[in-house]
């Protein structure tokens, strides 16, 4: 190897099979069926040099950071709350992170290797059986990945306090003196909000929009300090600010995950927690949660019916 392909930022397919001791035929299957970080420009794989050592590593030792788990995508209290505890638990021994990106960044950045699980919802709990599987499958890797139900959740309106015990004619939500925050494109809530419009014969066009907000917690801030009126949300995030709700619809929250990460401790530690008696007292005092589901294997993308 030359030293200025020593030093270039990427593989091509002879030096990934070189490197691997692989024939480079089963390279391209590698990198065709999303297993090994790469890219495809104009029509030639090429592989990040330091995705794939990184790739290796994790490889070896069923995720070389096995001392902690990074979580992103969507935003949710109940989670959030969730890693406060366990982190407090661990004492240091290992980590939860917990960055909130939206459901489709989130699922980019799990393609890329730079998380180990992602958050997502995509519509309602009764479509979620197909809707999670397509969105998942969407993203490169998605072979590698499992899907499991985390907890279903209350979705709806999140709108002033002063304001929870006027009646909700849907069609008084929309006027030019109610001011929308909304969420940004990829946000689950943002599907949620697009899909409820269209089902009054309106686009997000149309509504008052004064902010964009970025995690359910901004949407509710936005709402409690009076910058906004009304915005998508969860019902544990309208009651964390003390503000109104109004219910529209229950939507399943599954994570996404490689399958070795599925099987490590700190993960299943997750599940563990939200079925003990401290969980689901937890998951009671924010509302809006049904559990009965926690842990529970949804889907693979080895499938044989997803190949």
């Amino acid at each position: 190897m030359s030293d200025s392909s020593s030093t270039s930022p990427f593989l091509n397919v002879h030096q990934v099979a070189e490197l691997l001791h692989l024939n480079e035929k089963k390279v391209y299957q590698l990198a065709s069926d999303g297993a090994i970080p790469s890219t495809k420009v104009t029509g030639k794989w090429l592989f990040p040099r330091r995705l794939v050592e990184q790739w290796i590593l994790e490889s070896c030792h069923h995720g070389v950071l096995a001392d902690r788990l990074m979580v992103t995508g969507s935003d949710d209290p109940l989670l959030s709350a969730l890693i406060m505890r366990l982190n407090q638990q661990q004492q240091g021994h290992a980590f939860y992170g917990y960055s909130v990106t939206g459901t489709q960044l989130g699922l980019s950045l799990l393609s890329q290797g730079r998380a180990d699980v992602c958050a997502i919802h995509w519509g309602r709990a009764e479509e979620s059986e197909l809707r999670h599987p397509a969105l998942v499958r969407s993203h490169s890797g998605y072979r590698h990945w499992v899907l499991v139900r985390l907890f279903r959740r209350s979705q709806g309106l999140i709108i002033r306090a002063e304001d929870r015990h006027q009646p909700h004619d849907p069609s008084g939500l929309f006027g030019a003196n109610r001011r929308w925050a909304i969420r940004q494109e990829g946000a689950g809530s943002q599907r949620f909000l697009k899909e409820w419009l269209a089902g009054h014969q309106l686009r997000l066009e149309q509504l008052n929009t004064h902010a964009v907000a970025y995690s359910e917690r901004e949407i509710a801030s936005l709402i409690a300090r009076h910058d906004a009126d009304i915005g998508p949300g969860t019902l544990s995030a309208a009651n964390e600010f003390g503000l109104g709700f109004i219910p529209i619809t229950e939507e399943a929250f599954d994570l996404v995950t490689p399958r070795n990460v599925y099987f490590r401790s700190l993960l299943q530690q997750m599940f563990d927690y939200l079925h003990s008696a401290a969980g689901l007292t937890l998951a009671q005092s924010l509302g809006g949660y049904t559990l009965d589901e926690c842990g529970k294997l949804l889907w693979r993308g080895d499938d044989v019916q997803h190949t």
